[in-house]
C-alpha cells in the first residue's frame, strides 16, 4: 500500500485542515508529515469510509516517538490530512508488532 505514497510530491493544507488536528487532538501539522517519512510505516485502504473520495490511514510515528493514527486522502499528487490523533490501543498494538518485526530485520 505504500505505492500510493510514491507518486506524492507534498502535502495539502488549507482553513479546511490547517489548524483542526492541534483543536481536536493536540497533534501539529508537522508531526502529521513527519510520520510519512519514518518507519516503519503502516499504510491501508480506509474503506469504510471512502463514500466521495477515495480514504487511507497511516500509523506511525513522529520525530519524537509519537505514535499516530492519521487519516487521509490523496489530491493531484498531494496529502490531505483528514485526522490525526494518538493511536487507540487496537493501533498500538498492531504498530507495536510492526516495529518489533522491523527493529529484529535491523538488527
Amino acid at each position: 500500500m505504500k505505492n500510493i505514497l510514491s507518486n506524492c510530491s507534498g502535502f495539502h493544507w488549507d482553513e479546511g485542515n490547517l489548524e483542526k488536528n492541534w483543536h481536536l487532538h493536540e497533534v501539529t501539522n508537522g508531526e502529521c508529515e513527519e510520520l510519512f517519512f519514518n518507519l516503519p510505516l503502516i499504510v491501508a485502504s480506509d474503506d469504510k469510509h471512502s463514500q466521495l473520495e477515495q480514504r487511507f490511514y497511516a500509523l506511525g510515528r513522529t520525530d519524537r516517538g509519537r505514535w499516530l493514527f492519521v487519516a487521509f486522502t490523496i489530491r493531484d499528487s498531494l496529502i490531505r490530512v483528514i485526522s490525526a490523533r494518538d493511536m487507540n490501543q487496537k493501533e498500538a498494538r498492531k504498530y507495536g508488532e510492526r516495529v518489533k518485526r522491523y527493529t529484529d530485520i535491523q538488527e
